[in-house]
């Protein structure tokens, strides 16, 4: 139940963000569209993200966390304290010289990640877009830093919270964009604010929390080059997996404009689930298990092991097979306004499609990764990185040729089952990593109430169709809203019936929330 509880204050703040952030995307389609200036943007929004990713809550996390909640198990508070903070002051001093030279070389940066950006509108827009937001990498590697702190301390709440901080800066920068030369310049300062103020927010949590983090010269001593020497594996593994986005900017780039844009508004909508349960799984289970692996409870790790991976599937599987039968209602409704037209959500509705395939290995894949990194293993994930990637660009050159943007998509839904398949080879022989009865007893039923799900979630979309795409927003939302709950009634009714949920679980957990 202590995942549970963890998981579910991850899930419930990150899907507050996410309600944020479609309303953020919302006005982003409608004001941005999808075209040279939306292009531009997107990728000055995605550079410095992939840093972030890779460094800060991929590598440095990986390797951070585990050492920090065993210091903090074994050492006491005070030696913990005394680990961050030399953490912080490395990352503070890395970074600081990383994001200098990011600025002055940011034409042959951007040349690297959108090649085919030949035309100079794109290009120069993309190079200034860039040099506003990447700053932002340094603030939010040292949120990730405090985030990891607080989650090793079981205060899950302030890092989940972060992101509606990003969300409501840059809506107030899409509503004050007329003061802007466009609206991607104003949705560029408005993400360097966004850094900042999640910065903020996470350093007096910090504070409020007791944990001291002290300003000093950085060292390099002992522990540091443990996290070093750990986060080199997971450099590699974190940039593999990212560099998968950087692939479909690459190619996306040489493609008709809008493309870049297309796959951005359809991952938008992958990422609600993948977002919502991947980031509540790896958030919680990291610092649990970390501690289990510590005590070298088996029993433990391997329940916390098998319930996370329940829960992926429970979540995620329902939600993928959603955005599969019903994508262009969804683009439609949520995006089709303004500058962003009815071409536009037909080929969005095609990617969404094509990323909703892989979306449950995705998710599965953050459980079997945590596993790894819990036993200070980063290289196994890397391995499977590497060949899940040189799979995805080859995949992504062949299908486009056949579909377009759409094959980029594809390419990448099909890549998660193969590091799925690849995940659970690795993972055989790990005691803590066996399935047990109760998965294996509810994984068929899950697949069943899923299928039951989708069906009816299908055959209402078909029923209202004209609804959802005619008529005032407050009908179409409406109807939609209609469709979705009754994939909701139905699922829930399915998990029941088949007892893949026990309802004596969900009354417990509920009563220990309202007690603390």
């Amino acid at each position: 139940m202590k995942l549970v509880k963890a998981m579910a204050t991850v899930a419930g703040l990150t899907g507050l963000s996410r309600i944020a952030g479609f309303a953020r995307d919302v006005l982003t389609a409608s004001y941005l569209g999808a075209g040279p200036i939306a292009d531009a943007f997107f990728v000055a929004l995605k550079l410095p993200n992939f840093f972030r990713r890779v460094t800060a809550e991929g590598a440095f996390s990986i390797a951070f966390v585990p050492i920090y909640a065993k210091k903090l198990e074994l050492e006491g508070q005070e030696k913990a304290d005394q680990f961050a903070s030399n953490a912080f002051m490395v990352m503070l001093c890395a970074l600081s010289i990383f994001t200098l030279l990011a600025l002055m070389f940011m034409p042959y940066l951007i040349m690297a990640i959108a090649p085919g950006f030949g035309d100079e509108g794109r290009f120069d827009l993309a190079v200034e877009f860039s040099r506003i937001t990447f700053p932002y990498l340094l603030f939010m590697s040292l949120t990730a830093l405090l985030g990891g702190v607080l989650n090793a301390h079981n205060r899950f709440a302030p890092f989940a919270v972060a992101p509606v901080l990003f969300n409501l800066s840059l809506i107030a920068a899409i509503l004050a964009s007329d003061d802007f030369d466009t609206v991607g310049h104003a949705l560029s300062c408005g993400l360097f604010v966004a850094g900042v103020l999640q910065f903020l927010y996470l350093l007096m949590s910090a504070l409020k929390s007791n944990v001291r983090i002290e300003i000093k010269m950085p060292k390099l001593d002992a522990d540091a080059k443990r996290v070093l020497r750990l986060m080199g594996p997971a450099v590699l593994g974190a940039g593999v997996v990212h560099i998968n986005l950087f692939v479909d900017l690459i190619i996306g780039s040489f493609l008709e404009e809008g493309s870049i844009s297309y796959l951005y508004y359809a991952d938008r909508l992958n990422q609600l689930p993948l977002g919502v349960v991947g980031i509540a799984v790896g958030t919680a289970l990291l610092p649990i298990l970390s501690k289990a692996m510590t005590q070298e409870d088996v029993s433990e790790a391997r329940d916390l092991y098998n319930r996370a991976l329940e829960y992926c599937l429970l979540l995620a599987l329902p939600a993928a097979i959603a955005l599969a039968v019903i994508p262009l209602p969804l683009i439609t409704v949520l995006f089709e306004r303004g500058a962003f037209d009815a071409t536009d959500s037909m080929t969005t509705a095609g990617v969404l499609m094509a990323y909703a395939i892989g979306l449950p290995a995705y998710i599965s894949v953050k459980v079997f990764s945590t596993v790894h990194w819990s036993r200070e293993d980063t290289k196994t994930p890397v391995k499977i990185s590497i060949v899940a990637t040189v799979l995805n660009i080859i995949l992504s050159l062949i299908s486009i040729q056949f579909i377009g943007v759409i094959g980029i998509a594809l390419a990448t839904g099909l890549t998660g089952w193969l590091q799925f398949y690849l995940h659970i080879q690795a993972l055989k022989g790990h005691e803590s990593a066996r399935l047990d009865a109760r998965f294996v007893s509810n994984a068929p039923k899950i697949i069943l109430s899923s299928c039951i799900m989708g069906a009816g979630v299908y055959g209402l979309a078909q029923l209202l169709w004209v609804y959802l795409f005619e008529g005032a927003f407050i009908l179409q939302i409406s109807v939609l809203v209609a469709v979705v709950s009754l994939g909701v009634l139905l699922y829930t009714a399915c998990a029941l019936m088949f007892k893949i949920i026990n309802p004596k679980d969900v009354k417990s957990l509920l009563r220990k929330r309202r007690k603390s």
